[in-house]
């Protein structure tokens, strides 16, 4: 297993020079955070990841997660790590003070996400969790509950878990049967089965607060008859303690492909005590709260997964020797990052995730301005950016990763596919990033059938103005022009689209994963011009993004095509001959 470095320089390239963080925090009422306050948190961040996470990686996959007498036990040094996580204080990063957190910026947390992913994805899992649960408490549970429950979750003596999904009911949760049944204390009993629960059990901390969709007895059908309910693991006890057990308990474990030191539970609810979150049937808005956190996280997973495959790719190519370079026709063999093809594989990888780090560093920021500027305009601007992008990031984010995976694996060779070398384990945790949270179908859905036409297309308008105006002093140069043209291509794409869809309910589906992977390419190229642009860029940024700007970025122009078929080639052929 490869080495983790913590990419601590190259955030603070992203936060500094790039997008000027400090200064912007400053104007929201953040002054104190300085650039030197974020390398600082974000140098223990990586420290953490580096000595205390990466190591139990690759033994945390290969033990896996056990269920023992109805409990589920963790690898060995997970409970150990996670201890160290909470004495480090990390688990309140940038939670609200009030509640015990630290206050500190959501883009420090979204960048020590992705070195956490980087150094072991199965263990980022569990604090990522409960971070999304702590945010629908916060903004959707009443005084008692936020009193309650927040405190010992930022703290992370307790922990979060989401319950949605149910056998027969995925993303079609208008078919989950769970039931609550109010009582007359104000709790409710809540019964029924989930499946797919991450970190539903767990031997990491001493409560797991499950956030479960069920209906109410009187809950009209479909999506408007669901409700959000708290259901701990232990009831709350005197004093903050913990009281008895909960009439819950794990089915099974699921074996998996991938995140085996995350168990994926078979969750039971046999009449558990539970408290409403937010309205009844109100379920599913106070639930997308938690599950747009998740697919935020879900896209710095696949963001992380790609760094660590560069970096063992990378280390591997200068160290392996085999062959020569083109036109060396003797003298001794030399490292194979002199050949072409896996200089192209290194580059693509790092193509990716460097602009990555940098957008979702972008969108970080305008969730604190959505959150905190003081002029309402803007705030709903930055709002509306952050919708827009939580699709894109999610399903973009996740499938780069997973191709980055597949690349890195692809310049070991027949090394990339034995499991000490690190590269297949990459691989299958990646795997489930383009599915859980959503699967990226469903992301692209989102993308082409809600947010484009949001507000009479209002969203997309405001962030293709946003990359036009950032670029046009520089329109004529070689980082600024390809991308230009590329969000020209973009925009007609997107009102050809809107047409069609007018016409024939088929379109938006046909057409939205290749629409998605053309907007997050321009988003890319963005980020690479202006990092590029930038007169403190180190030379190595502008080759990259020169190689981003004649490899990757001509990738818009075979989507541009695929888009123009429409959906007749999709729909052309008759169920039957599938």
């Amino acid at each position: 297993m490869p080495a983790y470095a913590a990419p601590v320089d190259d955030m603070l390239f992203v936060l500094g020079d790039l997008l000027d963080a400090p200064a912007t925090l400053a104007g929201l009422g953040g002054e104190e955070v300085s650039l030197s306050l974020m390398g600082e948190v974000l140098g223990e961040a990586g420290r953490f990841c580096e000595k205390v996470a990466q190591p139990i990686n690759r033994s945390g996959d290969e033990e896996g997660c056990v269920l023992e007498n109805g409990a589920v036990r963790t690898p060995k040094g997970f409970p150990e790590a996670y201890a160290a996580f909470v004495e480090g204080g990390w688990p309140g990063l940038a939670h609200a003070p009030e509640h015990g957190g630290q206050g500190l910026p959501r883009v420090l947390q979204v960048l020590f996400d992705e070195m956490l992913s980087s150094a072991n994805f199965s263990f980022g899992l569990f604090p990522g969790l409960t971070r999304g649960a702590v945010e629908a408490i916060e903004r959707h549970g009443d005084a008692t509950l936020k009193e309650t429950y927040l405190p010992p979750m930022v703290e992370g003596r307790w922990m979060g878990a989401m319950a949605l999904t149910e056998a027969h009911a995925g993303t079609d949760l208008g078919l989950l049967r769970s039931k609550a049944e109010p009582q007359a204390d104000g709790s409710h009993r809540v019964t029924g089965s989930k499946i797919f629960i991450s970190a539903g059990d767990h031997d990491l901390s001493e409560n797991i607060i499950h956030l479960v969709l069920a209906r109410l007895p009187d809950a009209p059908p479909g999506v408007k008859g669901i409700s959000l309910f708290l259901v701990p693991k232990f009831l709350p006890g005197e004093a903050g303690g913990l009281g008895a057990r909960n009439a819950m308990s794990v089915g099974s474990i699921e074996h998996k492909m991938g995140i085996k030191a995350s168990p994926t539970c078979v969750m039971n609810y046999d009449g558990a005590t539970g408290w409403l979150v937010g309205a009844p049937h109100q379920g599913l808005r106070a639930m997308f709260t938690m599950m747009n956190a998740e697919r935020l996280f879900v896209g710095i997973q696949g963001l992380g997964i790609a760094e660590a495959a560069y970096q063992g790719a990378s280390a591997y190519a200068r160290e392996r020797v085999q062959g020569r370079a083109p036109g060396a026709a003797s003298g001794p063999a030399q490292p194979i990052l002199v050949h072409p093809d896996v200089r192209k594989m290194l580059l693509t990888i790092r193509g990716f995730s460097e602009a990555g780090r940098a957008l979702a560093a972008w969108t970080a920021l305008e969730m604190e301005k959505a959150a905190r500027h003081p002029d309402i305009a803007a705030r709903a601007r930055a709002e509306g950016m952050v919708a827009l992008l939580t699709p894109v990031i999610k399903a973009a984010f996740t499938d780069l990763g997973f191709e980055s995976a597949v690349l890195a694996q692809q310049v070991f060779g027949g090394h990339g596919y034995v499991r000490e070398w690190g590269m297949e384990q990459l691989v299958r945790d990646a795997r489930i990033a383009q599915i859980y949270e959503g699967t990226n179908g469903i992301q692209a859905m989102d993308l082409v059938g809600r947010k484009l036409t949001q507000d009479g297309g209002a969203l997309p308008r405001a962030f293709f103005a946003e990359i036009r105006e950032s670029l046009a002093p520089h329109a004529a140069s070689e980082f600024a022009a390809p991308v230009l043209a590329a969000l020209e291509r973009l925009e007609v794409a997107t009102e050809a689209l809107a047409g069609r869809a007018a016409a024939d309910p088929a379109e938006p589906g046909a057409a939205a994963t290749d629409y998605l992977r053309f907007f997050a390419l321009v988003a890319l190229g963005w980020i690479w011009a202006r990092m590029a642009l930038l007169p403190s860029a180190p030379p190595a940024k502008q080759a990259v993004a020169r190689f981003f700007m004649a490899r990757i970025l001509p990738q818009t122009l075979g989507l541009e095509l695929a888009l123009r078929a429409g959906a007749a080639p999709v729909m052309a052929l008759e169920d039957a001959a599938f």
